[in-house]
């Protein structure tokens, strides 16, 4: 886009008319630029003041503004992809591009939410303009959660509580937190929780300076409305308890009347330093800090350039074609993936995405069951996002994209290196030796495709990797690392919900759940999920020699289509597996539907929260490992968040949202389907945890299953790397030798 709109650095409306901007956009799911964010927020703005009834709007706070996508069959015509394996593509029909956003009515409190579509002329235009129910709160916008700090800090009875532990008003720093659930507090407001902790100096590690109580904020009125001390643990002859009776939702009070419901004595937060900067660790550490210098370079080098082309946001990259794009909430999202099979441009899937996550703690003591972050639904996984740093975060030859989002003031916030684009070693990807004399041997090295995002949610980084391989696979895998989410503790306090990883410092034990949205186009958009369970013949009861198993060693699968919207368990005695398939197309040779399987054996993971507790009653999704629905698309979007559209201060799981949908038991057999993936990890901290966590991983694999003839990487050229030799001068031989890779 060439022409810019620029908007006021306030939130306050204005008078100034929108202008027209041409809009060129080289693919439909491309996502809005900035200065079409600009432009959006504008229009909504001279909206607003044309309009007689919206008089009593005096400011706004823009929270949301990004694409809604077209129809996926417009978009499908769009591209010349059939729905139908072997026939023509759809028509080609005219695509409007749109917008959707949320802001905030900030003097009254109320949420609205917008649709707005571009003419041919490039001018934005109002088509539905609808005030949220009461109590619907649309995300936590990062200018919030940087302000709940301010808002602590100025607090007179915040600062007096931390001087009484020797904490200097400068010294107090928190990390805004949705509120979680806490029925005191109407819905109404704008909610959202601080964890408190001290800091001696600019960029010292606060996490290991926690304090020991926890504040209430109103994030419009920026104003503090309470105050609450968690109770702590005794030592007992049978254990410990709790320093008050019970653990129920104490009644709303003063900071005294709350100090003194907690029934213990207060907590100075710990003093010892556990930096992570090396600079600083070179001051602090008690035992002299020293980098390792036994660490050679390791260089990642392409000297004739990458294997991959972009055209805009479009990918290609052997066989692979695919669209990647920003977004606020989801972070990374992939969209129309083919693989090109000998010339025929075969969909896959449609859209894959982070659709949800939520990080439930399990310290039973009241405040903390409030945490559980929904950490894309609440807060947008994208805003979050790092600005990525060339030869650190990403090595070797790297392509960036960028994102855009919108400010409370209606300006698009840009970060330039968001999305990673690169292509990596991993090993071998087939290899066979013919062992007779005078055999060859085939070695083969496995190549993939990386597409990363780095966001840091206050305390944790998630770092979200797409992978894409040679052999027509394709993977997601989450690694977890950042700083624990700490609490202080009392000297010789039992600690039965977490792990003290240092003097004073307790790290709740907690789960870390993802769901991740597949909309599959296997061969076309008519799909269905296959269920493969693996069993012994027989079964356990049957004895060895009585039927044609004689030896004990048969086993086989057997395999369900699921017909009807639901979910299912998965079972490890049977190593349960799913698989999305194509009806209308079959291996020449299995005989089978073709279709992709899917391996979570990275990462299923049961949830531990109660069927009526706090969390599952907002993450129902957490249920199961799968859940399958029909897509339905509406004039807002679809069936696009499991725990809701709108997650902030909700009690109890939305109709909108994936228990709601699968109780309507629509078909799903050969239907155009989602399949929704939960997939986590339980986190019990180590003291190697501390002061910062190595990566853990999750994992779901993707992979052809009678998709192809045969392993489409055959045709991967054989490796002989000239530039490998011998670790060691006068050692072993160099590549140049090997006559028997080809």
């Amino acid at each position: 886009m060439s022409s810019t709109v620029s908007v006021p650095a306030t939130a306050t409306t204005t008078q100034k008319e929108p202008q027209t901007v041409p809009i060129e956009f080289k693919h439909p799911l491309d996502p809005l630029t900035p200065d079409e964010i600009t432009a959006v927020t504008l229009t909504i703005r001279h909206y607003i003041t044309s309009k007689p009834e919206f008089k009593p709007i005096k400011a706004v706070k823009f929270i949301t503004t990004y694409l809604l996508p077209p129809p996926k069959k417009d978009v499908l015509a769009y591209l010349s992809i059939p729905l139908v394996p072997g026939k023509e593509p759809e028509p080609l029909v005219p695509i409007t591009r749109k917008a959707e956003v949320d802001f905030l009515d900030v003097l009254n409190g109320f949420s609205y939410n917008v649709i707005l579509s571009l003419d041919s002329e490039g001018k934005w235009t109002v088509n539905t303009f609808d005030k949220l129910p009461d109590g619907v709160q649309p995300q936590i916008s990062v200018e919030e959660l940087i302000a709940c700090e301010k808002t602590v800090k100025a607090d007179k009875t915040v600062q007096e509580l931390a001087k009484a532990v020797g904490v200097l008003p400068e010294q107090i720093f928190c990390d805004g937190w949705s509120i979680g659930y806490d029925e005191r507090f109407p819905q109404t407001r704008r909610i959202q929780q601080a964890l408190l902790f001290a800091r001696s100096s600019e960029h010292d590690n606060l996490y290991a300076h926690p304090m020991d109580f926890i504040v209430v904020i109103d994030a419009n009125t920026e104003e503090v409305l309470q105050i609450d001390f968690p109770p702590h643990y005794k030592s007992t002859a049978n254990g410990c308890v709790l320093s008050v009776p019970k653990t129920e939702i104490p009644p709303l009070s003063d900071a005294a009347e709350s100090f003194k419901l907690s029934n213990r004595e207060r907590i100075p937060p710990p003093t010892k330093a556990f930096d992570f900067l090396p600079d600083l660790m070179a001051e602090t550490e008690e035992k002299q800090f020293k980098p390792r210098d036994d660490i050679k370079p390791l260089h990642i080098l392409q000297p004739e350039g990458v294997s991959f082309k972009m055209n805009g946001n479009e990918l290609e990259w052997q066989n692979w074609k695919m669209h990647i794009a920003f977004s606020h909430r989801e972070g990374i999202v992939l969209s129309t993936v083919t693989y090109n099979d000998h010339g025929e441009i075969r969909p896959i899937i449609y859209r894959l995405s982070l659709a949800e996550m939520v990080v439930p703690y399990g310290a039973p003591e009241y405040p903390h069951p409030r945490k559980f972050a929904f950490d894309s639904g609440e807060y947008g996984m994208g805003t979050m996002a790092n600005e990525l740093s060339l030869g650190c975060d990403c090595v070797g030859q790297i392509y960036y994209l960028p994102g855009a989002y919108v400010s409370h003031s209606g300006d698009a916030i840009i970060i330039k290196n968001v999305i990673c684009i690169h292509e990596e070693d991993n090993g071998v990807l087939w290899k066979h030796t013919d062992y007779r004399p005078g055999g060859r041997t085939q070695t083969t090295r496995r190549r993939r495709l990386v597409v990363s995002m780095v966001c840091t949610l206050a305390n944790y980084e998630y770092i979200w990797n797409y992978l894409f391989y040679q052999d027509g696979s394709i993977e997601i895998e989450v690694r977890l690392t950042g700083i624990l989410q700490v609490y202080a503790q009392q000297a010789g306090e039992p600690n039965p919900f977490g792990t003290t990883v240092a003097p004073g410092v307790n790290a709740h034990y907690h789960q870390h759940m993802f769901s991740f949205r597949i909309d599959p186009m296997v061969d076309g958009i008519k799909n269905s999920v296959v269920e493969q369970d693996i069993i012994p013949l027989g079964g356990e009861k049957s004895a060895t020699g009585e039927d044609y198993n004689f030896a004990g060693n048969a086993f086989t699968t057997t395999e369900t289509v699921l017909e009807t919207e639901g979910a299912r368990e998965y079972d490890l005695a049977k190593e349960r597996r799913w698989r999305i398939t194509n009806s209308a197309r079959k291996h020449y040779a299995s005989g089978k539907d073709v279709g992709y399987s899917i391996s979570m054996k990275g990462g299923i993971t049961p949830i531990m929260a109660r069927p009526d507790g706090w969390a599952l009653r907002r993450a129902g999704f957490t249920k199961y490992p799968i859940w399958v629905v029909k897509d339905v698309e509406g004039p807002k979007g679809g069936r696009m968040w499991p725990a809701g559209k709108y997650v902030p201060q909700t009690r109890a799981q939305p109709e909108d949202s994936v228990g709601s949908w699968v109780a309507g038991e629509l078909p799903v057999k050969d239907e155009d389907l989602l399949v929704f993936l939960t997939v986590g990890t339980t986190h019990i901290p180590r003291p190697e945890d501390w002061p910062v966590m190595p990566v853990e991983h999750v994992n779901i694999a993707i992979k052809p299953q009678s998709f192809f003839d045969k392993n489409p990487s055959m045709d991967v050229p054989g490796t002989k790397d000239g530039k490998s030799v011998s670790a060691f001068s006068g050692e072993n031989v160099t590549a140049d030798s090997c006559t028997s890779c080809h």
